[in-house]
């Protein structure tokens, strides 16, 4: 923002002059804002890498990877943008969260972690599917599907659900300022608060495995500066400058989701879901995180947390089409014709005879 004005009360100028230089400045502002190629303009970037997510890059690996499927992490916020004078009808947040929480899974550990299936548009890929199996009805006459065209679908041992679950605006407010003749400058603070929640569920029992939250800040700041001073009795100078830094709410989902995903990997191994392949490693990783857990309580629980009951949690058996199955053979003997008389059968009221 920047605005600066000079007035001068003597000797104006002629009234023609000043229709012109004014309609002169009124076809200047309004050929920059036409023109599409401003001072302002940026290219387009792929998405830079943060810190939070760098971290989540860096895991150690696991023993083994993870099958998960992600169904929907919805907004249940119910939180409008704040307008002062209208209603708004954007939401205050993300509503493409599932994208944002796909994208964290498969970067914990460099996709080393977990192996996401495609359900969060599941119609689509079955439509897909039956498309493919009727062209092959109709132009092959295949009555079943080859399964070395079209295999299974695979399986998820876990489910990832949740959702964000609060934002709080203005929950820190402040700012300071000072102005001596005319001449001054003051700054604005502002700090909102998102919070989302993910929790891991065993597709093969039901249960709830384990349940973490993250929150993060995000942070306005307004600078000012400006000067109201009158120069002589009849000339006036006056300007001011400013600049506003809104931290992107999108930004601040995304590194909340990075870091609910890294502390429920940091869940798991402590409840025994999964493992690091080296533990060793991966212990020295869990008390570090736990430390930054609990940093602002002075002793953390003594009683040990229950490990879920569901074993093996994250196993569960693929399905293999006929074909693929190994045919076992059973040593048979030729069969003997006898003359031996069978003994009758029997009920389950008897004992069988002979």
């Amino acid at each position: 923002m920047l605005n600066i004005a000079y007035a001068q009360s003597a000797n104006p100028r002629p009234k023609g002059r000043l229709i012109v230089l004014a309609s002169s400045m009124l076809f200047l502002a309004l050929g920059g804002c036409a023109s599409h190629n401003t001072m302002f303009t940026e290219e387009p970037i792929v998405a830079k890498i943060t810190p939070v997510n760098m971290k989540l890059r860096e895991l150690p690996p696991p023993s083994k990877r993870i099958p998960v499927a992600v169904y929907e992490f919805q907004d249940q916020t119910g939180q409008y943008k704040e307008a002062k004078a209208y209603q708004q009808l954007s939401r205050a947040v993300t509503q493409g969260g599932a994208a944002i929480l796909i994208k964290a899974l498969q970067d914990a550990g460099n996709r080393q972690w977990f192996t996401v299936v495609e359900r969060t548009r599941l119609p689509n890929l079955l439509k897909e599917r039956q498309i493919i199996t009727e062209m092959r009805r109709l132009y092959r006459g295949e009555r079943q599907i080859n399964p070395k065209v079209l295999p299974p679908l695979k399986h998820a041992s876990v489910i990832i659900e949740g959702g964000i679950v609060g934002y709080n605006s203005n929950i820190n407010t402040g700012g300071i300022g000072a102005r001596y003749l005319g001449i001054g400058a003051d700054t604005k603070y502002s700090k909102d608060e998102i919070t989302v929640a993910l929790r891991a569920v065993s597709t093969k029992t039901g249960e709830v495995l384990a349940t973490v939250t993250a929150r993060k800040s995000v942070v306005s700041v307004a600078l000012q500066a400006g000067v109201f001073r009158f120069i002589k009795l009849d000339e006036l100078l006056e300007g001011e400058a400013g600049v506003t830094n809104n931290e992107p709410r999108q930004l601040a989902v995304e590194s909340a989701v990075e870091k609910a995903v890294e502390a429920l990997i940091v869940e798991g191994i402590e409840l025994g879901i999964w493992n690091f392949r080296d533990p060793k490693h991966g212990h020295e990783y869990v008390e570090r995180q736990k430390s930054q857990q609990y940093g602002a309580v002075k002793a953390r629980p003594k009683t040990v947390k229950m490990k879920p009951e569901t074993q093996k949690a994250t196993t569960i058996s693929a399905t293999l089409p006929s074909i693929f199955r190994k045919r076992v053979t059973k040593n048979t003997k030729p069969v003997v014709k006898s003359i031996k008389r069978l003994p009758p059968t029997y009920s389950n009221s008897e004992d069988p005879v002979g």
